[in-house]
């Protein structure tokens, strides 16, 4: 590898850490594929483990000897800096002393991620990072087998949902549909029994027993400002709610997800 000193945040080779958004990352290799940064040592050990090849490291001086870089052989530069340069970072406040820029894997396409799956997410329209991430550290440790995305969506390999998710965007299989795909009819072809978490009059309690024991089941989960679209809700086999308590009407989306896999995923 190698070892490149660093004490000024405008070095130009800093670029990916310190000049580029989020959008501009996704874009940064096209046609080939774009970039992501991934940060704290956890995040970008999951990330490694499942196939991403890193680009560059940018490292606080402390955490340089040991750790990740001992595990792995990489031939790309390491960027180190003292622990002030690296706090210089804007919404690098929780990076841990460790960074990584990444080339963005390539996504399957839905009806390839649908073929072996038997419980799977659908994400319409969420467009928190940090629920996108926190429904994805559910979805991993109860039992989901895929997590599929609207065109509208956050990203999860932006750097907050990666690293809410504690890196398990890089354990459960995902990818977008297209702007125009038609998601509900490619969950039914696929034979999947499909079931709205919404807040309707029509909905049955999550512990129902019809919603139990379908061979393939889609459990889809809206926006945070409308929720699910009318137009999938009428799609859909099943609408169902969480029953709450105290006059609260529901759970942030994140929440009723871990409620929803522990219930229909086991």
């Amino acid at each position: 590898m190698e070892i490149i000193r660093i004490n000024d945040l405008h070095d130009g080779r800093l670029e990916m850490y310190t000049e580029l958004n989020e959008v501009q990352l996704k874009r940064f290799y096209e046609p080939a594929g774009g970039v992501f940064v991934a940060e704290t040592e956890l995040v970008i050990s999951r990330a490694l483990a499942a196939g991403c090849r890193p680009v560059s490291f940018l490292i606080e001086e402390k955490c340089f000897a040991g750790g990740i870089l001992d595990t792995y052989a990489f031939d790309i530069p390491v960027y180190v800096a003292p622990l002030d340069v690296i706090n210089g970072l804007t919404g690098y406040n929780l990076t841990r002393g460790v960074l990584c820029a990444m080339r963005r894997p390539v996504l399957p396409s839905p009806g390839d991620l649908l073929a072996d799956a038997r419980r799977v997410c659908l994400m319409e329209d969420v467009m928190n990072p940090t629920n996108v991430g926190a429904i994805f550290r559910s979805a991993a440790a109860l039992g989901v087998d895929a997590v599929l995305l609207t065109h509208a969506c956050s990203d999860p390999l932006y750097r907050r949902a990666a690293r809410v998710s504690m890196g398990t965007v890089f354990s459960v299989p995902f990818t977008f549909f297209d702007k125009h795909d038609d998601y509900m009819e490619l969950l039914k072809e696929s034979g999947f029994t499909t079931v709205s978490m919404a807040l309707k009059d029509s909905a049955v309690p999550l512990s129902s027993p019809e919603l139990k024991g379908h061979d393939r089941l889609a459990v889809i989960f809206g926006t945070e400002s409308t929720g699910i679209k009318d137009e999938t809700i009428a799609a859909s086999d099943y609408t169902a709610v969480i029953p709450m308590q105290n006059g609260v009407d529901s759970l942030n989306v994140a929440a009723a997800s871990a409620v929803t896999f522990w219930e229909l995923c086991r």
